[in-house]
């Protein structure tokens, strides 16, 4: 097979056509060709390459998933951007993500958008769910979402949390992005979420344990007392960096634990809307690293609820991960 090395010399990066071929039981590689030193240059000269037009083709997705994300990721930098507290060296791979979702995403017809949307919010759904305890496969979910085919042997609650998901998220896409984040906001997102699944509405006022947590939740006459101090301290906090905001908030939002049920799918969901709100992608929490996810939100446990602290420090890197692996993939 044939790809694209990148190699970095001093701040500056050359590209190179290269081929693996393996070899009895080794894989042996050569540069074929010089492509350039910046991504403009690269598919310039690989377009000339009529003597690897097969290999180049055979290898097309690996190629072009290098030319489009280095090519958003050159963009960014160019913007000579400060690098941010919380996202420290990634905070251009951040950029490039964002200038991706604004320059391509955004300006597709709104048909194509929606189909994109769809395939993102059926992975959203069956993983914000699964964290919880939702045993529907993605498979399942896919039928479900698109086909509207019931899945067998599983439970009513399990399907409307699927369905209710998605009906939140467009919604969300369609109506909330101007809105404020507010108290009603917040209920309503979580109302419609457990709709058909928990009829108890608003925030609130008993006391309740989190199983397998260090932290005590907000007692519950506290609740309304402890939201209005999270929105306040959201107002005041929206020159952060929109991904560390929307993590730091979801973790707060979790620690105060403000509903009976359904905590987690509504944090996430607020999470997401704080990045669209920003012109940011969306971000997936994804089952497959859900050890991690607890393990990083159990240590930002450790914070002071209305300061940050730099036990955020591995919240914040796990998000990013998850926010640039999706992206990448989405690419």
């Amino acid at each position: 097979m044939v790809y694209i090395y990148k190699k970095p010399i001093g701040n500056k990066n050359y590209y190179y056509l290269r081929a693996s071929e393996k070899k009895g039981k080794k894989f042996v590689t050569k540069d074929i060709a010089y492509l350039g030193s910046t991504i403009d240059e690269v598919k310039s000269n690989i377009d000339k390459l009529a003597k690897y037009k097969e290999q180049i083709r055979k290898s097309y997705k690996v190629i072009n998933l290098l030319l489009e994300s280095n090519h958003f990721l050159e963009k960014a930098k160019q913007m000579k951007l400060k690098k941010d507290s919380f996202l420290k060296n990634q905070t251009d791979e951040v950029e490039a993500c964002k200038i991706h979702y604004n320059e391509v995403f955004n300006k597709k017809d709104e048909l194509t958008k929606k189909e994109i949307l769809k395939n993102f919010i059926i992975e959203f759904s069956y993983n914000t769910a699964s964290i919880e305890g939702n045993t529907i496969n993605l498979d399942e979910a896919r039928n479900l979402l698109n086909e509207n085919l019931t899945p067998k042997d599983k439970t009513l609650r399990e399907i409307y949390d699927l369905q209710n998901t998605e009906k939140v998220f467009f919604n969300m896409i369609n109506t909330k992005l101007k809105e404020e984040i507010n108290h009603n906001l917040i209920i309503n997102i979580h109302d419609n979420l457990l709709e058909n699944i928990d009829e108890r509405k608003g925030y609130r006022t008993a006391d309740i344990r989190v199983l397998r947590s260090n932290f005590d939740a907000s007692p519950g006459k506290y609740v309304k007392t402890d939201m209005d101090l999270l929105l306040k301290w959201y107002d005041e906090n929206k020159n952060m960096h929109p991904l560390a905001l929307a993590l730091i908030f979801q973790h707060k939002f979790e620690k105060i634990h403000p509903f009976m049920d359904g905590n987690g799918r509504t944090g996430r969901m607020i999470m997401n809307l704080i990045l669209l709100k920003n012109k940011m992608p969306p971000i997936i929490i994804h089952k497959k690293t859900r050890k991690e996810y607890l393990e990083v939100m159990r240590k930002a446990d450790e914070c002071n609820l209305w300061k940050i602290e730099e036990n955020y420090a591995d919240l914040i890197n796990y998000g990013i991960n998850e926010f640039l692996d999706y992206w990448n993939m989405f690419l």
